[in-house]
């Protein structure tokens, strides 16, 4: 069995999903292979050798229904007997992308292989791969009668179910902010950022930071995700979920260069980072966002460690609720815990969101001479993956 390693990591800075947004006016492809091109580049690879890409996106509609990955890398004059396939476990899709291609290699299916995630959520908004259709069919809507509820109303379910005050969920977000804005100005984004060239000129900087987000201001924002059926279905709930306490839309690309110990040796390539241990698994699709806690339980003991063994922790923070839901049930100190910000203050481009973590966590245990990160997402359905890397 062959020893997978991370090699490489990098991001894309996050664009607004918005008209105006910094990579608004770049094509969902373009995008994807300026970054797999610069990941190429820079560790001086013949991209004939890669075995597989494989690509994590959600909305595969539109711009991004033409296997993206494979577009990408013919977009970057790549060779063209080099496959791709698209992964879609939501918003852990790249994040099961790197474990794809992490057990293809342990396997000896492939010796190289780049994960990758796009997702470019101005130009494909999100849901228009479903349009006006039922994703759920009348037996699983049967089976959680009177059917499933959108992510944001589970999130205030789970708000209420670990009893977090609309202040505890606002003040992690303003922290999700101020951490992201002091890695910018400290430089600890530089090395993972990949400029992209748009129509207007250089992108180079994540523009969803918002340097003036306070408690207060958050506070003045109103819920967004209760309707009146759904308050006449959770009739106890406390509508807290706000725009400025979840996640924002974003566009954003992301790659991992995974290979074989022993391909890294030949090309002479430094590993950075291996893998110590996976996890993916399914929880209440009601709640839906719960999944996170017991994926980490798992993954933690299949590598036969306890959380104490972990410095930096990278929970998705699609709502709010979920990291501090988490930070309870598994008992983590704050400053462990996403400590770059998160999905909040950065983005989550769904597709690219497991790929743009494992970036960052892999440049922050480099930088602060950390031993292991673990690093989970909470997706649709009710489902999660876990990841644990050991730096080298």
């Amino acid at each position: 069995m062959q020893n997978p390693v991370i090699v490489d990591a990098i991001r894309s800075p996050m664009g607004r999903a918005k008209k105006d947004g910094g990579l608004a006016d770049v094509h969902a492809v373009e995008l994807l292979s300026q970054i797999l091109a610069a990941l190429v580049g820079r560790n001086r690879l013949d991209p004939g050798q890669v075995d597989d890409v494989i690509a994590g996106c959600v909305s595969q509609y539109g711009e991004q229904a033409a296997t993206p990955g494979r577009m990408a890398w013919l977009a970057a004059g790549f060779p063209e007997h080099v496959p791709s396939t698209t992964i879609d476990r939501k918003c852990g899709s790249s994040q099961q992308a790197i474990h794809f291609a992490a057990h293809c290699i342990q396997a000896g299916a492939y010796e190289i292989a780049i994960a990758c995630g796009i997702e470019s959520m101005s130009r494909v908004p999100m849901g228009s791969a479903r349009g006006s259709m039922d994703p759920y069919g009348p037996s699983v809507t049967s089976r959680y009668s009177p059917g499933l509820i959108s992510q944001g109303a589970a999130a205030d379910l789970i708000a209420h179910r670990y009893r977090l005050t609309r202040r505890e969920l606002d003040t992690f977000a303003a922290q999700s902010h101020q951490r992201a804005l002091a890695a910018v100005e400290s430089g600890a984004f530089t090395r993972e950022i990949q400029p992209i060239a748009t129509p207007s000129g250089m992108f180079e900087r994540d523009e969803t930071i918002r340097p003036g987000t306070s408690v207060e201001s958050l506070g003045t924002l109103a819920p967004v995700f209760r309707t009146d059926a759904l308050a006449d279905r959770f009739p106890n709930i406390d509508w807290q979920t706000t725009a400025g306490n979840s996640s924002q839309m974003s566009d954003g690309a992301a790659a991992v260069l995974i290979m074989s110990e022993r391909a890294a040796s030949r090309l002479g390539l430094q590993p950075r980072a291996r893998f110590v241990a996976f996890d993916v698994r399914g929880d209440d699709p009601l709640a839906m966002l719960t999944a996170p806690i017991i994926c980490t339980r798992r993954v933690l003991a299949k590598a036969g460690m306890s959380m104490h063994d972990i410095q930096h922790f990278e929970i998705n923070e699609a709502f709010a609720s979920i990291p501090l839901a988490w930070q309870r049930e598994i008992g983590c100190e704050p400053e462990r815990l996403n400590p770059r910000g998160g999905a909040i203050a950065l983005g989550h481009p769904l597709g690219a969101s497991g790929a743009r973590l494992m970036t960052t966590m892999l440049h922050a245990l480099e930088d602060n001479r950390g031993r292991y990160g673990l690093q989970s997402m909470c997706e649709a359905g009710g489902m999660a993956n876990a990841t644990i890397i050991e730096r080298l």
